[in-house]
């Protein structure tokens, strides 16, 4: 294995065993569940939100490795950011996780989260990557249904 590629692992493996910002948000104003039913992983995303930017954002729940990961680092990635700007790295990460293997795909702008591009080798795993992110999504636009990768 390359010296990238382990440091990746050592980073979801991190993220998997001292997730950060875990826990619940009791003054949370925007609030989603989301749910893989294939796997089981399960998320509720709650955020505090003043004047468009997300000033504090939790996630309770259980899953894999890679979806733990991926939430912690996405709340990581958009605290303190403008709604605009989490919803846009949305979409940049949705991107890298959908984009077919024999293409190109720009990570340079996702920081940490460039991570989760090898995922894409695994198809069955890219719900698992991209559960949080969903559930992330449908909370700031105050989306009250259960999101789910189905």
């Amino acid at each position: 294995m390359s010296d990238l590629t382990d440091l990746y692992q050592e980073l979801i493996l991190d993220h998997n065993r001292r997730p950060r910002n875990f826990g619940e948000l009791a003054d949370a104003d925007r609030c989603a569940h989301g749910h893989n039913p294939l796997c089981g992983d399960r998320w509720t995303v709650a955020l505090r939100v003043d004047d468009g930017v997300i000033t504090d954002v939790r996630f309770t729940g259980a899953g894999c490795a890679i979806s733990k990961a991926s939430a912690s680092l996405m709340t990581e990635a958009v605290r303190e950011r403008p709604v605009a700007d989490a919803l846009a790295l949305f979409d940049r990460f949705q991107t890298v996780l959908t984009t077919p293997i024999d293409r190109d795909v720009e990570t340079d702008t996702l920081g940490k989260l460039s991570v989760f591009a090898g995922v894409r080798e695994f198809p069955m795993r890219v719900k698992c990557a991209s559960l949080a992110w969903h559930t992330l999504k449908a909370a700031l636009l105050d989306e009250a249904s259960v999101v789910k990768t189905e």
